[in-house]
């Protein structure tokens, strides 16, 4: 078994980040044109909330960061799973 980490995208989009960029013809704009990198960084960072509450703020910051333009989150590490 290899250790060499992915450089492509490992996570899948989940159904509630999906419905909430359905809110928001700007944050949409923004997932569409940003690399499928950038779009893994979003979805790992929502996902990896250990709390549903945690979770559910995350998306809702995210969208709101996407509709200011911010292209990945800020403040956190990044993908491990990559």
């Amino acid at each position: 078994m290899s250790n060499k980490k992915t450089t492509g995208p490992v996570h899948s989009m989940p159904v509630d980040l999906r419905t909430a960029l359905d809110t928001s013809s700007a944050a949409e704009a923004v997932w569409k044109d940003i690399t499928p990198l950038a779009r893994n960084e979003w979805i790992c960072w929502i996902i990896s909330a250990k709390k549903e509450e945690t979770r559910k703020r995350r998306i809702v910051v995210g969208i709101d960061k996407m509709r200011k333009g911010m292209r990945r989150p800020c403040c956190w590490a990044g993908c491990p799973h990559r």
